[in-house]
């Protein structure tokens, strides 16, 4: 119910579905592409990662009213078969899956097109509405991930630094709020094709704030002279960068690796300090940038990292530039963890590369309706930080009796529910604001 009204709220899935289109016959039609879509989010965000999992959740009435089917006791059913069953089967949900744009027109089995550019603008919008007004700057982090493959699988490839055959998407983020998720072949740079999704991303952006800074965000595996110097050329857009350690950056700074080794054997603590470097490649940069070294020596070992920057010394100091807004990235990753552990990302297990992309859509979109039921409902309170596992947990998998009448669908809950006021608080967040 608290996903209901972040919908009615929001129009997500509404907006998601306008991203398909449909060329069944209208009179042949019993669940229309908003039903079958939020359908198989709302699953999703529920829990239930699989298709067939929706065999025994047709059977579920409140489920059944959050979709907006009239007749959550499927007694109106077309078929004899499919008599109290309100909500669709798998089938259809997998041929959602199987959705392509060029031939759903003339297809027999397979009559839904998606259109995957719309999918891109629909989440750069939702970011967008979520501002009141534009901020003065933002910071855009981009990160890729492996997701193993099942099987002898389109797009299948192994990869040395990963050690298994996967795939390797790519994501991107804006404070929690996720801009791009992009299915790839692990046969290429994790970099590859960032570039592309970022002149969109920054383009829509740019269309709705001008005036607003955006620093690009990184690992190593994104520190490429392609990117760097496309940042470069727009104006108010740096980068903040992990760059891979060589030995011309070792000997930069090996007269403060030795003091800081001589300063940790004499106190036996760690010890720190930031370098400040003028640095350019011997052949692959195309000028010379600012890069921030961290020296640190823990005792036993040294262990040195390296960013790079278009931001100056004047706008931001060494320390600040790799503790508080470097190191800033890893909540990033804790965002794709919860994407793949607790929305199912990593469910590719369709034959097809182009059908896992739909499903990597299908659970974004459904990070996106948690991620706003957390924003707008759960500010504030306990769980304002909590992780989608355990929201699902605490707010959304409560035991309750759902009685179906005629007029109505009754949920009673338990009196002695821990969580009831925040429930209350949060419904009226999200339900009244």
């Amino acid at each position: 119910m608290l996903l209901q009204a972040v919908e009615k709220k929001r129009g997500i899935l509404r907006r998601f579905a306008e991203c398909f289109t449909d060329h069944r016959d209208p009179s042949r039609v019993e669940h229309t592409v908003t039903q079958l879509a939020s359908q198989r989010v709302l699953a999703i965000a529920l829990g239930y990662e699989d298709v067939n999992d929706h065999d025994r959740l047709r059977l579920d009435p409140l489920l059944t009213s959050v979709v907006e089917k009239i007749d959550p006791k499927g007694t109106s059913r077309k078929r004899p078969a499919d008599a109290g069953l309100a909500l669709a089967s798998p089938a259809p949900l997998h041929r959602l899956e199987l959705s392509h744009p060029g031939i759903a027109a003339d297809n027999r089995y397979n009559r839904i097109g998606l259109n995957q550019g719309a999918v891109d603008d629909l989440l750069v919008d939702l970011f967008l509405e979520a501002y009141d007004e534009a901020p003065e700057e933002i910071v855009v982090d981009l990160d890729a991930t492996d997701d193993p493959i099942h099987g002898n699988q389109d797009g299948r490839f192994f990869h040395g630094g990963h050690h298994r055959y996967c795939f390797l998407p790519l994501y991107i983020f804006v404070d929690g709020h996720l801009l791009c998720s992009r299915l790839r072949a692990a046969d290429r740079d994790g970099a590859s094709g960032s570039l592309d999704e970022l002149e969109h991303i920054v383009g829509r952006i740019r269309g709705s704030w001008p005036e607003t800074r955006i620093i690009v965000r990184g690992d190593s595996g994104f520190c490429r002279d392609w990117l760097m110097a496309w940042c470069e050329a727009q104006e108010a857009v740096d980068f903040v960068l992990g760059l891979a350690k060589n030995d011309r950056l070792f000997g930069r700074i090996a007269k403060d690796l030795d003091e800081v080794h001589t300063q940790s054997a004499g106190s036996g603590k760690p010890v720190r300090r930031f370098k400040e470097l003028s640095y350019r490649t011997r052949s692959s940069w195309s000028g010379t940038r600012r890069v921030v070294a961290k020296v640190v020596h823990i005792p036993g070992r040294s262990n040195p990292r390296f960013v790079v920057t278009s931001l100056s010394t004047g706008s931001i100091d060494a320390r600040e530039l790799y503790e508080d807004l470097y190191c800033a990235r890893g909540d990033m990753e804790n965002r794709i963890k919860e994407q793949q552990l607790d929305l199912f990302a990593d469910r590719t297990s369709c034959g097809l590369i182009r059908a896992n992309q739909v499903r990597l859509y299908l659970s974004s979109l459904a990070y996106v309706l948690m991620s706003e039921l957390r924003r707008i409902g759960l500010a504030g309170t306990e769980l304002s930080k909590a992780q989608f596992g355990t929201i699902r947990t605490r707010l959304l998998k409560v035991g309750a009796r759902v009685r179906v009448t005629a007029r109505r669908i009754w949920v009673s809950m338990s009196g002695s529910y821990p969580l009831q006021d925040l429930l209350i608080q949060d419904w009226h967040r999200v339900a009244c604001s």
